[in-house]
């Protein structure tokens, strides 16, 4: 008789691969890896230490938000119905004057328990100090690939230490973390910066984790300091490759989509926070159609306000419908793979994540589907992406640990650490700078 750790039985498993939807299914997970997915009926007799029951339930790959900065949940609500320039320079840049490196795990630690209990298992998040998110992201129990912010105001010292942090963690906290280059922006990094970004990614052989084209004040900016946009610019210092994670992608020409091609560079779309902002909508179809990865992030809760990828998947369908005034538009298989595979994709993670397969790393969510807005189902995908919420996610696996069941967390104390992040973001608006 073969032996599992966790046994998952009698759920639907939408397996995000080649294999497509199993009904009657069983998942085994066996050292943080699936050993086995396929249909109950006919299967081999299977030991495990823990048994799930899974009717009722579908089984999807965690999902993957490709764009985040999770300590900003301490300013959820506080910088509302600004404009961009505004929302940073009167709002966000002098509170963040005022963080704490504690400040920064509270807020990232509050971020974590948010996307274990909607069902967000891996996530790519650039913010400072990023130690302090790779303690919370290690403690929830998720995985990540993170990167510590640079700014050119920074300078040498900033980047030192942010290459000291990727030295630091290459498969940290036994794989679940990984570490890549986070310049801000090509309005807050000089060419010559930005340039010695890509050397020292190149030389790391990690990747670079970038805003990009996210609004038109900026574009016109760099257009104005340095003659070119900034995909433009990116080409010509020869920062734009196949490991360059895009954030945002709203303004850009078909040349610069053709140049995105060209480099394989990955686009993480951001609807919410695009359109909470009003900077625009990103043209997602003309990206896909040229073969661009595109997954979905949140963005930073004070610009989204949530971190359910769940909402964030709806409005990034129902937005491309609009952008181009056709309902066929993303439909909601292809939303999922956004959130998913194409996400482990963009994050350079789809041999280990991204997808449900035998071999891969056990990263795997529960949907409880007995929900009267989950009733009838006759499309599985639509029911997920147009009607579903965070909260249906019942059970979360990461690395083949349970980290929630029935809704219950087994890794944070959810009231510790809302009252924690509660009393940080109070104190944060009555500290002074420095």
């Amino acid at each position: 008789m073969e032996e599992a750790d966790t046994l998952i039985r009698g759920c639907t498993i939408l397996t995000m691969s080649e294999k497509g939807t199993i009904e009657q299914g069983l998942i085994a997970i066996r050292n943080g890896k699936i050993t086995h997915l396929r249909k109950e009926t006919g299967a081999p007799k299977i030991k495990a230490e823990k048994i799930i029951d899974g009717r009722g339930k579908v089984a999807t790959p965690g999902l993957v938000n490709c764009h985040t900065h999770i300590a900003m949940t301490v300013f959820r609500g506080i910088a509302e119905d600004q404009k961009l320039d505004e929302w940073l320079s009167k709002t966000i840049w002098p509170l963040e004057a005022k963080l704490r490196p504690k400040d920064v795990y509270d807020g990232a630690l509050l971020g974590c328990l948010e996307m274990i209990k909607s069902g967000t298992t891996c996530l790519a998040d650039m913010y400072f100090p990023e130690e302090m998110v790779a303690k919370a992201v290690d403690k929830a129990g998720l995985r990540a690939m993170l990167a510590h912010g640079l700014m050119e105001a920074g300078g040498e010292k900033e980047l030192r230490k942010s290459v000291e942090f990727v030295r630091k963690y290459p498969g940290h906290a036994s794989g679940r973390i990984n570490a890549c280059l986070g310049p801000h922006a090509a309005y807050t990094c000089s060419p010559d910066f930005l340039k010695k970004i890509r050397e020292e990614a190149s030389a790391l052989k990690v990747g670079i984790h970038i805003h990009l084209a996210e609004s038109k004040e900026m574009m016109r900016l760099v257009k104005e300091k340095y003659g070119f946009t900034e995909v433009e610019l990116l080409e010509r210092i020869g920062f734009l490759k196949s490991d360059v994670l895009a954030a945002h992608c709203i303004y850009l020409t078909q040349e610069e989509m053709r140049l995105m091609t060209k480099h394989n560079v990955k686009v993480a779309y951001n609807p919410v926070a695009n359109m909470k902002l009003a900077l625009g909508v990103a043209k997602i179809k003309d990206l896909t159609d040229l073969g661009v990865t595109v997954g979905i992030g949140t963005d930073g809760p004070a610009s989204n306000n949530d971190l359910d990828m769940f909402g964030n998947m709806k409005i990034a369908a129902l937005l491309q419908k609009v952008q181009y005034m056709n309902p066929t538009v993303l439909p909601a298989q292809k939303v999922l793979e956004m959130a998913t595979i194409d996400g482990a994709r963009a994050l350079r993670l789809e041999k280990a994540v991204g997808s449900l397969e035998v071999g891969k790393k056990a990263d795997i969510i529960l949907l409880d589907f007995r929900k009267p807005h989950l009733t009838p189902l006759h499309n599985i995908y639509a029911n997920i992406v147009y009607s579903a919420r965070g909260s249906d996610v019942d059970s979360v696996i990461v690395d083949g640990n349970i980290l929630m069941e029935k809704r219950e967390v087994k890794t944070l104390d959810e009231e510790e650490v809302m009252e924690r992040a509660q009393k940080t973001a109070s104190d944060l608006l009555t500290r002074q700078s420095g």
